[in-house]
């Protein structure tokens, strides 16, 4: 019998559609069911990096979204509005503005981590032993690449791509 010759490895950009589309499923649902309320993936996006940066002002945020300061600044001014961030002023300048979650915008977080957890759960749980493993190595590495990425090579706990451990 002849053997069968190995498939190739998947194209890149048929593969990051994929992961992309997976992660909108389990993702998606999380950030509309929280009990705070639905926000858009801009919006999550936006709360996430502020989470990270905290103290940061909106010059750091629009780097880190890729966006321009004008649509970074309405976005933070609709953060605002729905009090998820807050915009204080600098101790060390008074014409800086740094941006901080509030209490809301905190909550909010944690609930949408929450519901990611639940929704995940089920998924994992169905899952080997070594399909975990090989799961938790690849999103390590994902993790990493995603940091240097981001970073420009060097890989953070910062990173906003937080690796998913099973329970």
């Amino acid at each position: 019998m002849p053997r069968r010759p190995p498939s190739p490895p998947p194209h890149p950009a048929h593969t990051a559609s994929e992961v992309t589309d997976l992660l909108a499923v389990l993702w998606g649902g999380a950030r509309l069911k929280a009990p705070a309320g639905p926000i858009s993936p801009s919006q999550l996006r936006a709360l996430l990096a502020i989470e990270r940066l905290d103290g940061g002002n909106l010059r750091a945020l629009g780097e880190t979204l890729d966006s321009s300061p004008p649509a970074t600044s309405r976005l933070c001014d609709r953060l605002e509005a729905a009090g998820l961030v807050e915009r204080r002023l600098s101790p060390f300048s008074r014409r800086e503005v740094e941006l901080h979650l509030s209490r809301p915008g905190r909550v909010l977080l944690e609930e949408v981590r929450e519901y990611q957890v639940l929704e995940l759960a089920p998924v994992l749980e169905t899952m080997s032993p070594e399909a975990l493993a090989q799961l938790a190595t690849g999103l390590a590495a994902f993790r990493a690449a995603a940091a240097a990425a981001v970073d420009g090579g060097a890989a953070s706990q910062d990173s906003p791509v937080r690796a998913v451990r099973p329970a």
